[in-house]
């Protein structure tokens, strides 16, 4: 089993997510578990201040190192695990991560927010910094969920059949053969017919035809 340790300051943007199709049942079959932690819950003040301003000037806030830090050494537990901070600046997260990450006990994914998170947390707290892409998110929340869904899949047993868990596949079809759509055209007195139909190969039964379909495609 694998456990994904999620630090954030809005842990109710994965309740749903989490408690749906594959991640659900996984949950449930102790193939993963996912465990929501608020940052707040490790500030000391009143105001369960978690950001502060940049030194030097700067705008928006930076999260602090000292509750990440907090929030983590309590946290992690197992001897295997694995420290992710998200960041923009980061290494670009790809399939290959994904297939290594999962031989991990535990990773602990911290989302950043605001302008970001103060340096320190990189330096010394992570061990691996993940960028999802070449773009700017309001947070690493949803960076997270696309680690979480895609290291899951590499869990042995959470999809039920081993080739697709990594397949990045051809174009597939299904019924209907012909899919007929009418043009909305109002100039034409008789709206025009449009078919969409299926590759022809695909309803050969010849296999050898479709195999070499699928790699030229795939």
């Amino acid at each position: 089993m694998i456990r994904f340790d999620v630090i954030t300051i809005f842990p109710e943007i994965f309740r749903g997510f989490v408690s749906e199709s594959l991640l659900a049942r996984g949950q449930k079959k102790k193939i993963i578990k996912i465990a929501l932690h608020n940052l707040r819950d490790w500030t000391t003040d009143k105001h369960k201040t978690v950001d502060d301003k940049p030194y030097a000037g700067g705008p928006g806030m930076l999260l602090k190192v000292e509750p990440i830090f907090k929030a983590v050494q309590e946290i992690k537990k197992q001897l295997r695990r694995r420290i992710i901070l998200f960041s923009p600046r980061g290494k670009k997260f790809i399939q290959a991560d994904a297939k290594r990450l999962a031989k991990y006990s535990q990773l602990i994914l911290i989302c950043g927010r605001y302008e970001g998170v103060d340096e320190r947390v990189a330096d010394y707290v992570a061990d691996e910094v993940i960028s999802v892409g070449d773009y700017v998110l309001n947070g690493g929340e949803v960076a997270a969920m696309a680690v979480i869904e895609s290291v899951s899949r590499m869990v042995p047993m959470f999809i039920a059949k081993k080739e697709s868990a990594e397949k990045f596949d051809h174009p597939q079809y299904t019924r209907p053969e012909v899919f007929e759509v009418k043009s909305k055209k109002s100039k034409e007195k008789s709206k025009r017919k449009i078919l969409w139909e299926v590759p022809k190969v695909l309803l050969s039964g010849d296999h050898k035809k479709i195999k070499e379909w699928r790699e030229k495609y795939g």
